[in-house]
């Protein structure tokens, strides 16, 4: 893997927030972005308000998924021409009611060398992708797993 420092997390985030208009229209922010993990926030809108007056559950997925998403730009980052990422399964579970600003916390659920190791086998590795979901205050609202895969890319 390439080295990752604090330009290589800046470009990341840029071109995600660039290539992402959806991520825009929410306004999600990244606060920490690392190989294997992300933390993004989801602002407290009107606009994006369930029944209830807190986050609709579809504005919390994006910003689980995107977190989750952010993880396969600075972890894979370097496999990505040879190999397209996709989300094959998503689970979202809900345990508390969620208010205000909403955090996700996203974590690979398997060593990178793993992963690459069965891509460079001719594979298509699957991997987890786990992301907690909380309220400014810390309260864990609910959690995502997003299975990824890396499916080789045949062409040539």
């Amino acid at each position: 893997m390439t080295a990752f420092n604090a330009e290589t997390a800046e470009q990341i985030k840029a071109g995600f927030l660039a290539t992402v208009p959806f991520v825009r229209t929410l306004g999600l922010r990244f606060e920490e972005l690392e190989p294997g993990r992300s933390v993004m926030r989801l602002p407290d809108e009107p606009a994006h308000h369930n029944h209830i007056g807190g986050p609709h559950a579809g504005a919390m997925f994006t910003l689980a998924e995107s977190a989750s998403g952010s993880i396969i730009l600075s972890t894979f980052g370097d496999q990505l021409d040879r190999a397209v990422p996709l989300p094959t399964t998503v689970t979202q579970t809900f345990e508390k009611v969620a208010m205000g600003d909403m955090v996700a916390e996203a974590r690979l659920g398997r060593p990178r060398e793993e992963v690459v190791a069965e891509l460079d086998a001719g594979k298509r590795p699957e991997f987890p992708v786990e992301v907690e979901l909380r309220t400014e205050d810390g309260t864990v609202t609910g959690h995502v797993t997003v299975i990824w895969t890396l499916k080789p890319d045949r062409k040539g």
